[in-house]
């Protein structure tokens, strides 16, 4: 009599979850916690600066559409800085020294060309340096222009703005072959033989009011502000929540593939 066996079904066997060692988890929670440390600093200090700059922003935005004051005297020199008096709207009565202008190489909405700036003597004898506005190349010299040299003493209002020594990023200034390529007004002074002492460490961008004439054009000083610290800040904290992201792929337990067994018939 033959026996007959009843096959059981066949039951894979799985192993646990496993994942990386001891070690691994301690190296990749201690990077993990470096980069989100260090990425999420760097987007809250997105924000801070963006709360800065719309400080910023709404401060010169008062200073340019405030009632001009009078441009600072030597007494108040030392005092004159970017924070306190940039963009400020003043004023300033004194007489053009035209025969000493200097010019700027500079490039706006009307071509390539150069701002001119002109020593304006106050009654006290000191010295206010006024970009009195653009001149296309082909009028760069004051013979070309000399219906829109002002004389006498004249009252200017415009923009107070900070020295720029030496030269832009790309280009120095260079005095000995009139090259300029910041308003770098104390310089221009001391090339013109005045005495540097008696120019004040800022310049005016006039606004052309008080020139009748259609050069130099006046009023173009553009206030421009880069805002993108938000986005900033998103990218940063984006950067810290994909380290997150990062650490959890690595160190997720891991289910080993089934392994069946094998049984006789």
């Amino acid at each position: 009599m033959t026996e007959n066996r009843i096959s059981q079904p066949h039951i894979p066997r799985t192993s646990p979850r496993t994942g990386p060692s001891m070690t691994t988890r301690i190296v990749v929670l201690a990077l993990a916690a470096i980069l989100f440390s260090g990425f999420f600093a760097l987007g809250y200090w997105q924000i801070e600066r963006r709360a800065w700059k719309l400080d910023l922003i709404e401060r010169i935005d008062a200073r340019v559409h405030g009632d001009a004051v009078e441009a600072p005297t030597r007494a108040d020199w030392d005092n004159v800085s970017r924070t306190r008096d940039e963009y400020r709207k003043v004023h300033v009565t004194g007489t053009y020294r035209n025969d000493l202008e200097s010019q700027v190489y500079t490039a706006t909405d009307y071509g390539a060309g150069y701002w001119v700036l002109t020593p304006l003597v106050r009654g006290d004898g000191t010295i206010v340096m006024i970009n009195r506005g653009f001149v296309p190349t082909e009028r760069r010299e004051p013979a070309s222009r000399t219906d829109g040299m002002v004389e006498g003493e004249v009252t200017v209002t415009g923009l107070l703005r900070m020295d720029e020594p030496v030269g832009t990023f790309m280009r120095d200034n260079v005095p000995s072959e009139e090259r300029w390529y910041s308003r770098d007004v104390r310089a221009m002074a001391t090339k013109r033989g005045l005495n540097a002492d008696d120019v004040a460490p800022y310049f005016i961008d006039g606004s052309g009011a008080q020139n009748t004439a259609k050069l130099p054009i006046g009023g173009l000083t553009k206030i421009s502000f880069p805002n993108n610290h938000m986005s900033y800040a998103l990218t940063w904290f984006g950067m810290a929540a994909l380290t997150l992201v990062a650490a959890w792929v690595v160190l997720r337990p891991r289910r080993r593939k089934a392994v069946g067994d094998d049984t006789d018939d």
